[in-house]
């Protein structure tokens, strides 16, 4: 059955990696850590065979996506390579609908009121907000999730491990999108072990989460 952004989160590292052979090994590290998503971003050449390389791991129990989908090529290649989930930074209503008709959950970004309403005439109800920290961040979501009280926010853009519990402590707020736990650096540092260990700090904390 296809997972919905409902079964995303509370925490979903967004991974932009160089070298599609270090893939599998981010997904285990995450996962030693307590962190079973990965989105991983069409930014570098390697982002689609990194996909395909978590997918066939089956980590029992963990998820992949694609992120910075732009395109409809890009999200069939995505579903292609194994992305269970798409994230996209902006609206794009023939993406969307795409997605939607393939079964697949779909983050798209919002920045502005109109968007939202446009997400919630697609049949999106969770968006991602992005940039969050450019944006206003926690009181600017605060301000939209008034008026469209059943749309949900993902704030992604500036979330760090000091400011992701004070957005989930937000109704309107089901899960954070971030890259602390996983920068570029680690994955070609090979620092596998320090992204389980900052991965579990940040679980560990989910337990203090308002």
């Amino acid at each position: 059955m296809p997972i919905t952004v409902d079964d995303v989160g509370p925490v979903i590292p967004v991974v932009v990696i160089d070298e599609a052979s270090r893939a599998g090994d981010v997904a285990l590290a995450l996962a030693d850590g307590g962190i079973y998503f990965a989105e991983v971003t069409l930014r570098t050449d390697a982002g689609l065979g990194a996909i395909a390389a978590i997918a066939d791991l089956n980590i029992p129990g963990f998820t992949v996506g694609a992120g910075t989908v732009l395109s409809r090529d890009d999200l069939e290649r995505s579903l292609a390579a194994g992305a269970q989930f798409i994230v996209s930074p902006g609206f794009d209503d023939d993406l969307v609908s795409r997605a939607l008709d393939a079964g697949v959950a779909v983050l798209p970004g919002v920045a502005t009121a109109t968007e939202v309403q446009r997400a919630i005439a697609a049949g999106v109800d969770t968006v991602k907000f992005f940039p969050a920290d450019r944006l206003g961040g926690l009181p600017t979501i605060a301000a939209l999730a008034a008026p469209f009280r059943h749309t949900r926010f993902v704030p992604s853009g500036g979330v760090t491990a000091e400011n992701a519990l004070e957005y989930l402590g937000h109704a309107a707020v089901p899960a954070v999108s971030g890259s602390w736990m996983v920068t570029r650096e680690m994955i070609s540092g090979g620092d596998f072990a320090g992204i389980t260990r900052v991965s579990q700090e940040f679980t560990s904390r989910l337990g203090t989460r308002p």
